[in-house]
């Protein structure tokens, strides 16, 4: 009796060999693995070969009966933070279990882990801040760049906060490189949400010279609240910081257009720097800035002699 392989193996492409052997012979299940119509993930549990390129699949079989969790970059993936990269996926046990893994798989020994699991779609996986902690010394496929902009998007997205990522990381007081994600998470836990405004602060308004003012500073104007880049609330200035990718489109500076307008009418005036000059003129940035503040402070002090 000839059987259809993909009907056997079932819609998910891949099933354990103890499911397998219910519906066919160790026989024909050899035959298959020898034709290549299955390949094995790890010992016990077989997939399509289709559905064994799918890194989702080898994670699912990777976790299949053990207690243990996608972690890395792996982990930053499922959560929707970063494209998955190519190569093996990587999962997380606890210290007292092997280590072993496959060509796909890469196993790491880590405390607590089972305990502290979260789900997602049906799978187990670590938190996202320690999913962000653990591929930043070995990104595991990914770049740093990539996992600075999977922590940037958790915290703005919140999935997590930047408390939570400095509490982790004082759990890893080893970990390679953990000044450089300490002071991105103080970065965000002062209010910025995109690279930009991590530049922005640090190369344009936290420069020395620069005047103090209020980060993330909302504002409400006829019963609608805006959240301000930055805000000079002596002078009523605000300073807003345009990715290129978002404030580009012609909607958006319509809607910037508009806010800007509304915040006019309660005294606010705003300043605009989009992604280029920001970061090839950050010096033009600082002078733009002051001379806006000291004509605000002119003006402000003509209205009291009045």
């Amino acid at each position: 009796m000839a059987f259809d392989v993909s009907a056997v193996v079932g819609p998910q492409g891949w099933v354990t060999s103890e499911e397998l052997l219910i519906r066919v012979s160790p026989r024909t299940v050899g035959s298959w693995v020898a034709a290549g119509k299955l390949v094995r993930l790890r010992p016990g549990v077989l997939a399509l070969p289709s559905a064994a390129q799918q890194w989702r699949t080898r994670l699912a079989a990777a976790l299949e009966g053990r207690e243990a969790v996608a972690s890395h970059g792996t982990a930053l993936a499922l959560w929707g933070l970063a494209a998955h990269p190519s190569g093996p996926v990587h999962v997380s046990v606890g210290t007292s279990m092997s280590a072993r893994g496959s060509a796909g798989m890469v196993v790491h020994r880590a405390p607590a882990i089972w305990a502290e699991r979260r789900r997602v779609d049906g799978l187990a996986v670590t938190s996202v801040e320690r999913s962000v902690v653990d591929s930043w010394p070995r990104p595991a496929g990914l770049d740093r760049t990539a996992v600075r902009a999977a922590a940037i998007t958790a915290v703005r997205d919140r999935h997590c906060s930047p408390r939570d990522l400095l509490t982790e990381l004082a759990r890893r007081p080893r970990l390679g490189d953990r000044t450089e994600l300490s002071r991105l998470a103080t970065l965000l836990a002062d209010g910025c949400r995109s690279e930009l405004e991590i530049w922005g602060c640090l190369q344009v308004l936290r420069a020395p010279g620069m005047p103090p003012f209020v980060q993330q500073r909302r504002v409400t104007v006829a019963g609608r609240t805006f959240v301000l880049d930055a805000g000079y609330d002596d002078v009523l200035l605000a300073v807003e910081m345009d990715g290129a990718a978002w404030h580009g489109s012609r909607t958006q500076r319509e809607a910037d257009i508009a806010r800007d307008a509304l915040l006019a009418t309660i005294g606010w005036q705003t300043l605009r720097f989009g992604y280029a000059r920001m970061t090839r003129s950050p010096d033009a940035c600082r002078r733009e800035i002051l001379a806006a503040r000291q004509a605000r402070l002119r003006l402000f002090a003509a209205d009291r002699v009045r």
